[in-house]
C-alpha cells in the first residue's frame, strides 16, 4: 500500500493491521447522468476489495431524477458530506442552472476541512459554482468546455486532457473519462499494482492513451456559415484548396482582403489568425479521413496539405496525441462503403 502525500487521509492504516477504507460520497444532482453515476460506485465501490466506503447522497435524501427516465434513490442527505474522504459529483443534465445554497455550502465546507474533490463530466459546473475551481486548471466533457469557460473566467479550462489532477481537486472530461479518472484515483491511493487489479476486474485498460482532443468530432469543419460574409468566403476558399501550399497572401489575393484586415477579421470572428485555422482544418479533414476511408498515410497528407507522411504524423500526434495508425485503428468504422478516398 501506498500512502500519499498529497492527501493526508489516503492510505492510512488501521489500528487492527488492515487498510482503512477511503470514505467517498458521490453527489446525485438533477437530471444526473447515470453512467456517470455509476462510474465511481462501480470502479471504487465494487471493485477495490474494501478499499473505499463508497455511498450516494442528494439534497435533502430525496430521489434524484436520472437520465434515462428513472430516479435514483440516494443512501444519505448533504450531512454524507461532512463525514467523507472524498466528494464525487458526476454529470447532470442542468449544469448550467444554479444550484441551491445548500448544495453550494456543504460542496464547500467539505473542501475546507480537507475533503478531495472530483468532478466527473459536467459535474465540474457544480465545483465551479461553488468556487473550488477558482484559480485553478480543469476540464469537462468538450461539448461543454466553452460553456464552462464563458461562465467562469477564473477558471483555466483545458478541453483536451482526459482528466486533470490538480491534488485535492480533480476534474474528468465526459463519461467514459470518469473511468480513467477513478482508476487514477486507486493508482493515486493504493499503488500501480491495485490500479492495475481494478482495471482488469472492469475490464479497462489502466491508462489510455491520448487526450479528450482525438473525440471531438470535425467541430469547426467548414463551419464558415457562422461567421460573417467576408470571413465565411475566406474560410470556403481555404477549405477547398487546403490540398496546395496556402500562405496568408493566397487567401487575402482570393477575396479582396489585404493581410491585415483577413488577419483582423479572423481574430475577431474566429478567435485566432488565419493560417491557424487553417492548420486546425487540415488536421480535422485528415482526422474525417482516417476514419472513413483507408487511404495512406502518405495521400491522405497530400489531400489535406499536411506534406511528407513523416510531417503529417509529427502534426497529427502533436493535435490529438496518437498516431495517425492509433486514431484510425481507435474510430475507423470499417464501413466497406466509405473505404474509397473519392472526396479527398
Amino acid at each position: 500500500m501506498q500512502k500519499n502525500s498529497a492527501n493526508s487521509i489516503q492510505g492510512v492504516t488501521a489500528q487492527s493491521g488492515g487498510p482503512k477504507p477511503i470514505k467517498v460520497a458521490v453527489l446525485a444532482l438533477p437530471e444526473v447522468l447515470a453512467l456517470d453515476f455509476g462510474i465511481p460506485i462501480q470502479v471504487l465501490g465494487r471493485n477495490t476489495s474494501g478499499l473505499y466506503e463508497v455511498a450516494t447522497c442528494a439534497e435533502d435524501s430525496q430521489p434524484v431524477p436520472a437520465t434515462g427516465g428513472y430516479s435514483i434513490v440516494p443512501d444519505r442527505g448533504l450531512d454524507l458530506l461532512a463525514e467523507v474522504d472524498t466528494v464525487i459529483v458526476p454529470g447532470f443534465t442542468h449544469s448550467r442552472d444554479p444550484l441551491s445554497p445548500d448544495v453550494l455550502e456543504a460542496l464547500v465546507a467539505a473542501q475546507q476541512r480537507g475533503a478531495r474533490m472530483v468532478s466527473i463530466c459536467t459535474g465540474a459546473f457544480a465545483l465551479a459554482q461553488a468556487g473550488i475551481l477558482n484559480g485553478l486548471t480543469a476540464t469537462t466533457h468538450w461539448e461543454s468546455t466553452g460553456d464552462l469557460a464563458r461562465l467562469f473566467p477564473q477558471i483555466t479550462v483545458d478541453e483536451n486532457v482526459l482528466f486533470v489532477d490538480n491534488g485535492q481537486v480533480l476534474t474528468s472530461a465526459g463519461v467514459a473519462a470518469g473511468i480513467d479518472l477513478c482508476l487514477h484515483l486507486v493508482r493515486k491511493d493504493w499503488g500501480a499494482a491495485q490500479g492495475n487489479l481494478t482495471a482488469r476486474s472492469i475490464v479497462s485498460a489502466p491508462r489510455r492513451e491520448g487526450t479528450q482532443s482525438q473525440f471531438i468530432k470535425n467541430r469547426s469543419l467548414f463551419g464558415a456559415a457562422e461567421h460573417p460574409t467576408d470571413v465565411a468566403a475566406a474560410m470556403e476558399w481555404a477549405i477547398k484548396h487546403m490540398h496546395q501550399s496556402i500562405t496568408i497572401a493566397d487567401i487575402s489575393a482570393a477575396t479582396s482582403l489585404s493581410e491585415r484586415t483577413l488577419a483582423r477579421r479572423f481574430e475577431t470572428h474566429a478567435g485566432t489568425t488565419p493560417m491557424k485555422w487553417l492548420a486546425s482544418q487540415r488536421v480535422e479533414r485528415a482526422k474525417e479521413l482516417l476514419e472513413t476511408t483507408t487511404a495512406s498515410v502518405e495521400r491522405i497528407a497530400a489531400c489535406t496539405g499536411l506534406g511528407s507522411g513523416a510531417n503529417f504524423r509529427t502534426i497529427f500526434k502533436r493535435s490529438t496525441s496518437l498516431t495517425p495508425s492509433q486514431y484510425r485503428h481507435a474510430f475507423n468504422s470499417g464501413d466497406e462503403s466509405t473505404t474509397q478516398l473519392e472526396t479527398a
